[in-house]
């Protein structure tokens, strides 16, 4: 399944490779195989060791190394806090599944792994650490924006309890709906309740309609970051 980027249906083609999206069909069922595909990279039935590493070092990964081109084993082993055995585990199932190359100087993405990246950049465009406003209530606080997620969401306890589970203190979600910012069950319209924090998001995140952003707070940089990756997955 690994490389089975292609996909076509009865009622149109739908190009993983090419990555063009004709309408929500398609972005739909990219998702689903999108996620699938991850989702098996992590799966204990793969030949080799038991992985001791989640989803979201996998997608942490492909992120690293769309950053840097290029990274050796133990400097992405510091990067993701996770031992040397993890790592080898780690890469040597993205090396199987087609979606990076190795060498001397370390590894890097593949054309599918580059691909597959600006899918994932397409959903999540953007995940950064944010300062202190009247939304966080941790040292370390990680904003994520997903695109057109809206419609999965109910009252965000959902991406709450995911974050928590992620290692987090807790999450707030938003949506962005006829041009108001809202929070789900609290309030209408967060640029009158949370005005700081509305501008702080409003100048990082170009919202579309139905996206959302969520907001995750931890103790510690790592727990934030991965919160949000596990909130962001809820709802993609």
């Amino acid at each position: 399944m690994h490389n089975q980027f292609f996909i076509k249906f009865l009622n149109g083609r739908i190009d993983c490779r090419d990555g063009i999206y004709k309408g929500s069909l398609y972005k739909d069922i990219f998702v689903v195989v999108m996620k699938g595909l991850l989702e098996d990279l992590v799966s204990s039935g793969m030949p080799g060791p038991r992985p001791s590493f989640s989803i979201f070092d996998i997608v942490k990964t492909l992120m690293i190394l769309a950053e840097f081109g290029s990274i050796g084993r133990g400097k992405l082993s510091e990067k993701l806090s996770l031992g040397g055995g993890a790592v080898r585990t780690l890469l040597s199932r993205l090396s199987e599944a087609g979606l990076i190359s190795t060498s001397r100087s370390g590894c890097s993405l593949t054309e599918e792994g580059k691909r597959l990246y600006m899918e994932i950049k397409k959903v999540i465009p953007k995940i950064c650490r944010i300062g202190p406003s009247e939304l966080t209530f941790a040292e370390y606080n990680v904003l994520v924006h997903i695109r057109g997620g809206a419609g999965r969401i109910r009252k965000g306890i959902e991406q709450r309890d995911a974050a928590v589970r992620a290692g987090a203190k807790g999450a707030v979600t938003l949506i962005y709906r006829n041009n108001k910012l809202i929070m789900p069950a609290i309030t209408e319209d967060v640029s009158k309740s949370y005005p700081l924090a509305y501008q702080q998001i409003r100048d990082i995140i170009d919202f579309g309609e139905e996206d959302v952003a969520i907001i995750v707070c931890a103790d510690d940089p790592r727990s934030a970051e991965y919160g949000a990756l596990a909130a962001a997955w809820t709802i993609i």
